[in-house]
C-alpha cells in the first residue's frame, strides 16, 4: 500500500539512527517538531560558513545572503501557491507572527466588532485574538462536538454577524487531528464580509496547501513542523498585508513583506527552510508522478510539491489506520477525535488517547524508557483538554507519524502499551 519506499527517506534523517533503550529510536513526537533531512543541516552550516551577513550591503557575502533570502521566500510561495513571494513573510515563530499581525488587524478595528475563535484551535490562535478585547472588540468561541472532535459548523455559521470581522482557524487541530473545511469556512466569512485567518501549523506536514484554492486571507504555518528549522511563516493577501498598518521601525521598507520582518531575522533558518521545501520537491519529483493528475494547471516546483505532500498523505493513512486499529484494540484505552476509517480524510495521523489507571505522563514516560517518543499534556491546545474534561487530570497522550516512520515502529509502540494493561 505504501507509495514511498522508506529506506531511502529514512536514510536522510540522521536522527532516526539515534538509539535509546538499546534500540534505534522512535520518532512519535513529529507534531511538537519534525527531524530533519541531512541537507537542511548542511544548507545552514554552509549559510554560516560561507554567507553570514546582514541584509543590504554591498559586498559579496550580504548578497549572497540576500539571495538566499529571495530564494527562501520564493520557495514557501511555492509551497503554499500563494501569488507572489512578497505575500511571503519570516519570523520567529507563528505564535509571534500571530501577536504581531493582530496587533496590526486590531488597530483597524472598532468597539464593538467582533472576531470568532475556536475551542479545537491551539492557544497561539485563541491568545492573541482574546488579546483585542482591551480595545472593545467582543471575541465570541465556535464549540465542537466532543464526541468526535470536529468542529461544530453550525455553531460557526450561527456566530456569524454583520459585525464580525475576522474568523481564526485551525487547518488541523493540533491535540486530536481533526482537519477543517478550510474552504467552506472562507465561503462563510466572507459572505459577512470577515476575513479569514487560518492556522496551518499541524496540517502543513500531512497534505498539500494551496492558498488560493482555500480562498483565506491570511495563513501561518510553521518549517519545524515540516522537516525545516525552527521558524514562522505568515502569507497574507498582497494588499491586505499593504494595507495593515505594521509595528515596525522607521528605516524598515514600507511594503510587505519588509515592514512585516523586524529587525534582522534568522538567515540560517530561512536557508534550512529553502532546503526543507527543496528536499520536499524532490521527493514529489521521485515519488508523487502518479499524484500529478489532482494538480492541474501546476508545474514545476509547485507541482512536484503538491506531489509530494500527496504521496505523504498515501503513505501515512494506511499506517495510521493500523495504529489506530491496535490502538482500539487495548482494554482500557480511550481514544479521541475521529475513529472512521472512512472519514480519515477528515484528520491528520496524530493520535490522542488516555490509558485507564496510568496518567498521561506516566504512559509517556513508560514509551520513553523503551524508546518511543511521544507526549502528554494539552500541547497549548488548553481549550481542547478542557472542553473535554481532561485538563484536570494531565490531558491525553499524542503520538503523531510522519512519512519516515514504519509499521515496525508503530508495532513496537502498540506492544509497549500492551505492556501497560
Amino acid at each position: 500500500m505504501s507509495v514511498l519506499d522508506l529506506s531511502p527517506v529514512r536514510s536522510q534523517f540522521p536522527a532516526l539512527v539515534l538509539e535509546d533503550a538499546g534500540r534505534p529510536a522512535i520518532f512519535f513526537d513529529g507534531p511538537g517538531g519534525t527531524q530533519v533531512p541531512q541537507c537542511v543541516i548542511d544548507a545552514m552550516s554552509h549559510y554560516l560558513a560561507r554567507t553570514n551577513a546582514n541584509h543590504g550591503g554591498a559586498f559579496r557575502t550580504s548578497r549572497e545572503s540576500d539571495a538566499i533570502l529571495k530564494a527562501a521566500h520564493e520557495a514557501m510561495a511555492d509551497f503554499l501557491n500563494a501569488a507572489s513571494a512578497d505575500e511571503i513573510v519570516f519570523g520567529p515563530n507563528m505564535t509571534s507572527l500571530t501577536f504581531a499581525l493582530s496587533r496590526a488587524i486590531g488597530r483597524e478595528l472598532r468597539a464593538g466588532d467582533e472576531i470568532l475563535i475556536t475551542r479545537l484551535d491551539h492557544d497561539a490562535n485563541r491568545a492573541p485574538w482574546l488579546a483585542l478585547t482591551e480595545r472593545g472588540v467582543v471575541v465570541k468561541e465556535v464549540d465542537f462536538d466532543p464526541a468526535d472532535c470536529t468542529l461544530r459548523l453550525d455553531d460557526l455559521a450561527g456566530q456569524l454577524s454583520s459585525r464580525t470581522r475576522l474568523v481564526a482557524v485551525g487547518y488541523a487541530s493540533n491535540a486530536v487531528g481533526t482537519v477543517n473545511p478550510i474552504a467552506e469556512i472562507a465561503e462563510l466569512a466572507h459572505h459577512v464580509g470577515a476575513w479569514l485567518w487560518v492556522d496551518a501549523v499541524h496540517y502543513a506536514p500531512h497534505g498539500p496547501i494551496d492558498v488560493q484554492a482555500l480562498d483565506c486571507d491570511f495563513l501561518v504555518c510553521s518549517p519545524y513542523k515540516f522537516f525545516g528549522p525552527h521558524s514562522g511563516v505568515l502569507w497574507g493577501r498582497y494588499a491586505l498585508l499593504e494595507q495593515l498598518r505594521a509595528y515596525k521601525v522607521r528605516p524598515a521598507g514600507d511594503l510587505p513583506p519588509d515592514k512585516f520582518e523586524t529587525g534582522t531575522q534568522c538567515h540560517e533558518a530561512q536557508a534550512g527552510v529553502l532546503a526543507a521545501i527543496e528536499y520536499l520537491a524532490e521527493l514529489g519529483e521521485e515519488f508523487g508522478a502518479p499524484f500529478a493528475g489532482r494538480f492541474p494547471g501546476f508545474t514545476g516546483r509547485r507541482l512536484a510539491l503538491k506531489q509530494a505532500m500527496a504521496a505523504i498523505q498515501a503513505y501515512e493513512r494506511p499506517l495510521f489506520e493500523h495504529f489506530v486499529a491496535g490502538l482500539l484494540a487495548i482494554p482500557g484505552l480511550s481514544f479521541y477525535g475521529i475513529r472512521d476509517f472512512a472519514r480519515f480524510d477528515r484528520r491528520t495521523p496524530t493520535a490522542a488517547f488516555r490509558l485507564a489507571g496510568h496518567s498521561p505522563q506516566e504512559v509517556a514516560e513508560h514509551l520513553a524508557q523503551r524508546g518511543v517518543y511521544v507526549w502528554s499534556g494539552n500541547f497549548y491546545a488548553l481549550a481542547v483538554t478542557e472542553r473535554l474534561g481532561l485538563e484536570a487530570t494531565g490531558g491525553v497522550v499524542r503520538a503523531g507519524l510522519a512519512h519516515y516512520n514504519t509499521r515496525e515502529e508503530v508495532d513496537y509502540c502498540l506492544a509497549c502499551l500492551r505492556e501497560m494493561v
